[in-house]
């Protein structure tokens, strides 16, 4: 059965695994499918998901749209996440990078700007309440630190929007300790999502222990690294054009090559429990001391069922130890 697990102190109840819909927005994934897109979220709350992850930055728009297609008439199921601060309608805050429609790029038309100030939040909240077709966005989270606005300001704009109850709880991501700190001297922080995988672990000296000392709930994306702790991603696969992992140097041969080796020692642990090793990876991720949620993209049916049901694996101290030992030997870092 699916584990839950509150978000931090706002009484909301979601599932350990999130279904994280930043591909089905296309942008930077190479296109996307909305039938398949929206049967893949149908499948995921059948399966026991109920947390839902997206922005409007993914595919500008298109990522929240579907979801508001997918959940209607459900809409009571779904602990709905959405993001703010991530804007294209402004020259204003910091800017981020430029992008067309496949993705960044220096030469893109399109400027996407990280901006905070609360006149801002507000415009934004609203669009992606119109765009979700819901009156209420469960967890309201500021998707990358405006370093132009102060953290004091942004805060007292989300407690507004929460007493008005358009949001119910207020999240951070790509936040810093500091930052963390700054939001929690204004009010109630729920949550902090960040980057984190068995190949990702910077959180893990500093981030993961403040959090779970503060009773702040951590979402974990890309806990599968963007498909490499899948195991279905040969060292010869070649990606599609828009597609991100097509130049990233950890997508090389030679770092691939590598995690395979070392997911080929995790499988006597997924044998062990009758998992695959995606599912392995995601309970891995969540079994993590203040790892509270492992948020898992899905762009179909079988990949949501498939990630659902690692919700319910529970890792012994001896699995956990065995795995660590594997990683250690393999070390993809060192390719």
């Amino acid at each position: 059965m699916m584990k839950r697990r509150k978000l931090g102190q706002s009484g909301i109840e979601a599932s350990v695994v999130g279904l994280g819909a930043w591909a089905m927005g296309g942008w930077m994934w190479g296109g996307t499918d909305e039938n398949e897109s929206i049967k893949a979220v149908h499948a995921a709350l059948d399966s026991g998901i109920n947390l839902i992850d997206t922005a409007p930055i993914y595919g500008f728009g298109v990522s929240e749209e579907i979801i508001g297609k997918a959940i209607e008439g459900r809409r009571d199921d779904v602990v709905l996440a959405t993001k703010c601060t991530m804007v294209t309608n402004t020259t204003h805050g910091v800017h981020k990078f430029n992008s067309d429609a496949r993705g960044p790029n220096p030469n893109g038309h399109i400027a996407v700007q990280i901006y905070a100030d609360p006149s801002s939040i507000r415009q934004e909240v609203e669009a992606s309440l119109k765009r979700l077709k819901t009156d209420r966005i469960d967890l309201y989270q500021t998707h990358w630190q405006d370093t132009s606005t102060p953290i004091e300001e942004t805060m007292s704009a989300l407690l507004d929007l929460k007493k008005e109850g358009k949001i119910r709880a207020i999240g951070a991501c790509n936040a810093s300790v500091d930052e963390l700190r700054e939001y929690q001297k204004v009010g109630v922080l729920d949550s902090d999502q960040e980057k984190y995988s068995m190949l990702d672990r910077g959180l893990e000296q500093e981030q993961l222990p403040f959090c779970q000392h503060h009773h702040v709930a951590v979402l974990a994306y890309s806990p599968l690294a963007r498909g490499l702790l899948t195991g279905k991603i040969s060292a010869d696969r070649v990606f599609a054009e828009g597609d991100q992992r097509r130049n990233d140097e950890r997508f090389r041969v030679a770092y691939r090559e590598r995690v395979n080796t070392m997911l080929g020692q995790f499988e006597p642990v997924a044998k062990r429990h009758g998992i695959t090793l995606t599912q392995l990876a995601i309970a891995w991720t969540f079994h993590q001391p203040g790892l509270t949620h492992a948020l898992c993209g899905a762009r179909n049916p079988k990949q949501a069922q498939e990630n659902a049901q690692a919700g319910s694996v529970e890792l012994t101290s001896d699995d956990l130890k065995q795995l660590e030992d594997a990683m250690q030997r393999a070390d993809p870092a060192a390719a």
